[in-house]
């Protein structure tokens, strides 16, 4: 069943995920990023990325604060589309706060054959 991305029913069935999840890419193993997503159906939400996975609320000490829209952080997050992400952000719609060197890692690299495996489950569960 599909859910609203970031809603809690999207979050319960991406963590029951978890024990499936490939190795994420070196460059991301140790990045922590928070976001807030403006602007869904189910009002702002507060999430950050661990290691490649999204869990929920804000990251203490995280080094860097993303603020995006919520259909920018789908086109991104969900459909795989960098450029999405960044036009946002030379059009000023993503605000970031803190060490912006972190952003760019998170687009670095292709992911693997089982990454994108894992990346189309996540994109069946969401609506």
């Amino acid at each position: 069943m599909a859910h609203n991305f970031l809603s809690d029913p999207w979050m319960d069935a991406v963590e029951a995920l978890r024990d499936e999840a490939p190795e994420p890419p070196a460059m991301m193993k140790d990045l922590i990023l928070n976001i807030t997503v403006t602007g869904g159906p189910d009002g702002d939400r507060d999430v950050h990325l661990s290691s490649g996975q999204f869990e929920r609320g804000h990251a203490e000490g995280a080094p860097t604060k993303l603020t995006v829209p919520y259909d920018v952080a789908k086109s991104l997050f969900i459909e795989g589309n960098p450029q999405a992400g960044m036009q946002a952000f030379m059009s000023g719609q993503i605000k970031v706060e803190g060490d912006m060197s972190k952003m760019a890692m998170q687009a670095a690299g292709t992911p693997s054959a089982e990454q994108q495996a894992f990346q189309e489950k996540i994109k069946a569960l969401t609506a």
